[in-house]
Formats: C-alpha cells, structure tokens, sequence
C-alpha cells in the first residue's frame, strides 16, 4: 500500500483555532507542534532554517494559505505541523492577505524520497480552495487527518498518466525553490492547470529536495519551442542553449501562470545563450571526455 501525505501528520502536531499575533509566534506555534510530536531535535535550528527560507521568498502565498518549511538534520524524520488562525494572521504573504491555514513542512538534509514526493502531493492539494477551506473550518485533529485522507484518495482516483513525450508538446518547463519542499510541486501544477485551460501542452519537470522529478527527455527539449523556468535558485540551464526562454520566480509559476503564456503569446520569449556558468559539472565533464576523443 503506499504511503499516505498522513503518515508525516501527528494530532498533535495539529492545532486549530489559534491566535498567533504575527509572523514570528506563527512559526514558533508550528515548530513547537513538531517538538510535541517528536519529530524534531533542536527548536532553534528549525525555525532558523525556516527564517532562512522566508527570507529567501514569503511563503505566503495567496488566499489565507501559508506553506513554511526548513530541511536540516535536527528533523528526525519528514512531518508536518498545521494551525489554523480563522481571522488570519500577517505573513507577508504574496496577495497582501493574512494567513488563515499554515503548514509548516520539515525533513531531514536526506530525505526519502517517497516521503518528499507525498510531501509535495499536500502542496499541490492545497491548490484547491475548497480543500483548503474545509481544513480550515475542521473541528478536531482527526478531523483534519480525514479531510487529507478523503482528497488524497479522490484526486488519485481522478489522476491521469504524465503525457507520452509527442512532437506536440512545445513548451516545457522547469520549477524549482530554495529547499524544494513545496513552491516546486505547486508552480508545476499551476502551469499544468493554467496550460490545460488555454488548450496547450506542457511537460514541467520539478527540481526537488530530494532530486529531479518528471525530468525532461532530450527529445522532448529538441521539440520544444519554449522554456518557461520558474525558479529561485540555480538549475542547470545549458541544454536550454538556443531556445526561447522565460525566466521568472518560483512564486510567480504558482500565482501568475498566466502571465507567463501571454508573454510567450506576446513573442517575449528571448533566445537563451549560455555560458560556461550555466553548466553543471557532469555536462562540462561529458563536453571534456567527448573532446579527447572526437
């Protein structure tokens, strides 16, 4: 049986209703959750790591939603901490809009990487409004774990397979955010969603805290036209060399989609150079081999 976004959730990493008076006592309710849970060895590094990735981008997204996360080895094992502040809170969110569901993702430097992948799943699930309202107005703990559990398994039973990699797919897209917890898996499903509702194909692979998922095909990059790259920190780039391409922030994937088709639309899309930085060290090795022996 596989394993369910539940499995990192504990009751009592769970509290609703509560009454944080800003950004800060937020974080600290979430990372003590964990500590009551067990899941977490040090407070202090895990709220640091969490700090660090706010300052990096506002984990206040849009519409009372608030993802934080931090990845460090005081995290036993992955989990996730969730309050809800019906009147909201401020969390510098991207909408202006204060925080009304929190989820605090953490995990280990190593993480499983089915672990990660499911952790991700709760992100994208997050995505519906609906969803996300219904938790909000939960009672109880076990109330919240049966409203994951009820989406988790409607959305598996409505999921289809990723497109076969067809010559009609022209643009891909790469997502990826300091600690791939959350905002990686979340940017590709709104550009999937946002794709499909203006009648367009699109592959986007996802640059993650534990490796590369739906990774794009050589194929697939030799028949695209355009490259849409939502990200905030550096992915590799080279094999990019000679498309059109649109570069923005993980966070504008997730809320502003699209835009990001206008500008194609629009012809913004510029051609992308690249430079010996935009190379990893695999490809700048393989380009070295291949010269000594052509």
């Amino acid at each position: 049986m596989a394993m369910k976004i539940t499995n990192f959730i504990s009751k009592k990493s769970i509290a609703l209703n509560v009454h944080p008076a800003d950004k800060n006592e937020a974080i600290d309710m979430l990372v003590d959750l964990l500590m009551t849970a067990g899941t977490i060895k040090d407070k202090a590094l895990v709220k640091r790591d969490v700090l660090r990735r706010e300052a990096q981008g506002s984990t206040g997204l849009a519409n009372g939603l608030a993802t934080p996360h931090a990845q460090n080895n005081s995290v036993k094992k992955p989990s996730i901490s969730i309050i809800t502040v019906p009147e909201g809170v401020e969390f510098n969110s991207l909408d202006g809009k204060p925080a009304r569901l929190l989820m605090l993702f953490a995990a280990p430097e190593k993480a499983d990487d089915t672990a990660m992948t499911n952790m991700g799943r709760l992100a994208v699930l997050l995505m519906d409004d609906e969803f996300k309202e219904n938790l909000i107005k939960a009672s109880s703990p076990a109330e919240v774990i049966k409203i994951i559990d009820d989406k988790e398994a409607a959305r598996a039973k409505s999921e289809t397979p990723e497109p076969d990699v067809s010559a009609n797919t022209k643009i891909i897209a790469v997502t990826a955010c300091p600690t791939g917890i959350s905002s990686s898996f979340m940017a590709r499903e709104s550009l999937k969603q946002c794709a499909e509702k203006l009648g367009l194909n699109i592959r986007v692979e996802v640059h993650g805290a534990a490796g590369v998922y739906h990774a794009l095909t050589d194929e697939e990059i030799k028949n695209a036209d355009v490259v849409i790259v939502a990200a905030s920190k550096r992915v590799p780039l080279a094999r990019f060399d000679g498309k059109k391409m649109i570069q923005t922030a993980v966070n504008t994937g997730i809320r502003k989609p699209e835009q990001l088709f206008k500008r194609i639309k629009d012809g913004q899309a510029q051609i992308f150079h690249a430079t010996e930085d935009d190379e990893t060290l695999g490809e700048k090795l393989f380009k070295k081999i291949k010269s000594i022996f052509s």
